[in-house]
């Protein structure tokens, strides 16, 4: 991550103002939303980052943006001031280093489920209230097919990866039988 510690201060000072306004999720879906629109428009992105043009223009287009999406006098101000000292570019690390200390004031952690077929609504809540009970958090559970898995799960919490794919097993199956040999 470049600029990870300029973010993680950026990021812990806007958070800081949420917590006492009480709107930890209603502006992290403001961040979220500015930072789509910068994923969104590769032009836009570049003149934001581009030294070479005048921090009143870039300022004059962030303000043309924001009037065009519903967004706080607060936010409104975080990211004039990202623009302002030149840090606009590191909005994408600003919001998920915000993103995860919002997770860890409401005890949340974010999990990925991958399956080799669509999970019933049954199964993906049984699968959310295991999970829920291993970590003793509120998991924010996001479900994805991945038909390459062939059978079995794979889920994703954090850095630790539980890979009870039939892939993964063959492959360690493989792996045995090839040292064996």
């Amino acid at each position: 991550m470049i600029g990870g510690g300029i973010a993680k201060r950026y990021a812990k000072a806007f958070f800081d103002i949420a917590e006492e306004e009480g709107k930890y999720e209603e502006y992290y879906g403001e961040l979220r939303s500015f930072s789509s629109i910068l994923e969104e428009s590769e032009s836009l992105r570049d003149f934001l980052s581009n030294a070479v043009f005048d921090q009143a223009d870039k300022k004059a287009v962030v303000e043309k943006v924001l009037k065009k999406i519903d967004i706080s006098d607060m936010t409104s101000n975080f990211l004039n001031l990202l623009v302002d000292k030149q840090r606009i570019s590191i909005l994408p690390d600003i919001e998920n280093c915000y993103r995860g200390l919002i997770d860890r004031t409401l005890k949340k952690v974010r999990v990925d489920v991958r399956t080799a077929f669509p999970l019933s609504a049954e199964l993906s809540e049984s699968i959310r209230s295991s999970l829920e009970a291993l970590t003793g958090k509120q998991v924010d559970i996001t479900i994805k097919d991945d038909s390459t898995l062939l059978g079995g799960i794979v889920v994703g919490i954090g850095d630790t990866i539980y890979d009870g794919s039939i892939k993964t097993q063959l492959n360690n199956i493989g792996n045995l039988l090839g040292e064996g040999v």
